[in-house]
């Protein structure tokens, strides 16, 4: 496990932190591999029986680190950024988010897979795949017109309007919205609540909800990835991509959701 990807388990709750701050924890090929390896560990462990996925109380997730994603692009299923959007789709135990800030690109995609999402007041969701010439990944262009109906996902997909939490809740993208210092603490009570719970019956009541969904979600996870990387080698993404990066490298952007937006781009592949 990297230090930047920190998981610490008591009482029957498995807690994944990324604790890359200083770069809005902005995901590596490295953060990608520890973050599968740890919900395969949590699966495995009988006696880890909900999750908290967790950032930092001034940032969820600003997406890729544009750096490491450029010099290691994520191509075939068993790159790091497959095997994590997998084993988080499978995931048969509960995972509840804390999300503070901005959660950006995969930061944001992510949270689909959640069963369980509180965000802080801070929080601000931000799908930004077209604007950088790529296309939704983790299956999120079948999951977000899902939750939100297909109006509501076009802003955010195809516009890439910021969803702050305030609408992320009238959305039903997040259960619950409260001052940032307290969303870990109820983010922790909830998994401790669904820990004390019968495991087989929390763990099949899950798998029913999601019965008909998964492979439906696998699949679009793949068909997703065909596109992105074929985009990837485009003109249009690697100027955008480069774009990003040069301005991350020109000194701090000027608040909070377009730091995240600079320091990294949406989404593996």
């Amino acid at each position: 496990m990297t230090d930047t990807v920190r998981t610490h388990v008591t009482g029957g709750v498995a807690t994944v932190t990324l604790n890359r701050p200083a770069k809005k924890n902005a995901l590596t090929t490295t953060m990608y591999a520890a973050l599968a390896d740890a919900l395969q560990a949590a699966e495995l462990d009988a006696d880890v029986r909900a999750v908290v996925l967790r950032g930092d109380e001034t940032v969820f997730c600003a997406g890729n680190d544009v750096a490491d994603f450029l010099d290691h692009p994520q191509a075939g299923p068993e790159a790091p950024a497959y095997r994590f959007l997998r084993a988080i789709a499978r995931f048969p135990k509960p995972v509840v988010a804390a999300v503070c800030g901005p959660a950006v690109g995969i930061g944001a995609t992510m949270l689909l897979h959640c069963d369980l999402v509180y965000a802080g007041e801070s929080a601000t969701l931000l799908f930004p795949f077209v604007d950088l010439g790529l296309v939704p990944e983790a299956g999120s262009s079948l999951l977000l017109p899902e939750l939100v109906g297909r109006h509501r996902a076009a802003e955010a997909l195809l516009l890439g309007d910021p969803i702050p939490a305030a609408a992320a809740l009238d959305a039903g993208l997040v259960n619950q919205v409260l001052p940032d210092a307290e969303v870990l603490d109820l983010a922790h009570a909830q998994a401790a609540r669904l820990a004390a719970k019968p495991v087989a019956s929390v763990i099949e009541t899950k798998r029913l909800m999601r019965a008909g969904d998964q492979d439906a979600v696998l699949a679009r996870i793949e068909a997703e990835g065909a596109v992105f990387a074929r985009l990837l080698d485009g003109p249009e993404a690697r100027s955008a991509l480069t774009s990003f990066l040069r301005r991350d490298r020109s000194g701090p952007a000027a608040g909070p959701t377009a730091g995240a937006a600079s320091a990294g781009r949406p989404g593996p592949r």
